[in-house]
């Protein structure tokens, strides 16, 4: 039963998405000109360019952040019911850390956090 509630959701979510596109199709800008191309913002045409993009450093930085990030809510717990682990757990979750740090050691050798 638990199968078939997944696979209506699925189903749902996938309808959903391919009705989405084909409205998007059918309703959407069919001539292409210099006006529907441009960036919309509040109305108005744009002032001027921007003057300086954001470089990929920023990117890759964010991307790293975020990465570390969603590690330490998996050490979370391990953290917090620290006294009443076995010991696989245990062992776990000091591997889960070594494969952090050596990931953080490649990516400090690696030169992906200096900003150039």
């Amino acid at each position: 039963m638990e199968i078939a509630a997944v696979f209506i959701t699925s189903l749902l979510a996938l309808s959903i998405a391919v009705g989405m596109i084909i409205a998007a199709w059918l309703f959407g800008p069919k001539i292409k000109n210099s006006i529907k191309n441009s960036p919309f913002e509040c109305g108005m045409p744009p002032a001027q360019k921007p003057a300086k993009y954001l470089s990929n450093n920023f990117y890759r930085i964010a991307l790293i952040f975020v990465i570390f990030d969603v590690e330490t809510v998996f050490l979370y717990p391990w953290a917090i019911n620290f006294r009443q682990l076995t010991q696989e757990a245990f062992y776990s979750g000091l591997i889960f850390a070594a494969i952090l740090a050596i990931a953080l050691f490649y990516i400090v050798k690696r030169g992906a956090l200096e900003w150039d």
